[in-house]
């Protein structure tokens, strides 16, 4: 695509989430809606629910699953998984979880 040919954007917004821009969207929606009604179930589907960095940013931000079309699964489930390690040994090493 013209927009990141001419470094507008570095990836596929089709694909991978902006972390910054939308991400930003993202981690607004999750606090408000959880502080609205704490038990809520929130998730991504498309294709950035089988992007490896846009799950582990799904994984920061707090939600709750993702979806994506069936030939993403594996890799969807291997990034999940990563992600959900991460996120562990970080809660562990400062005195969380």
């Amino acid at each position: 695509p013209e927009y990141m040919a001419n470094g507008i954007m570095e990836q596929d917004p089709f694909v991978s989430l902006d972390q910054e821009g939308v991400g930003e969207l993202i981690r607004i929606a999750v606090e408000r809606g959880r502080k609205t009604r704490p038990g809520i179930k929130l998730g991504i589907c498309g294709e950035h629910g089988g992007d490896p960095a846009s799950i582990g940013f799904c994984e920061k931000a707090g939600l709750d699953y993702v979806s994506c079309s069936p030939f993403r699964v594996p890799i969807a489930r291997l990034a999940a998984a990563q992600a959900a390690v991460r996120e562990s040994a970080s809660a562990s090493s400062m005195g969380g979880a």
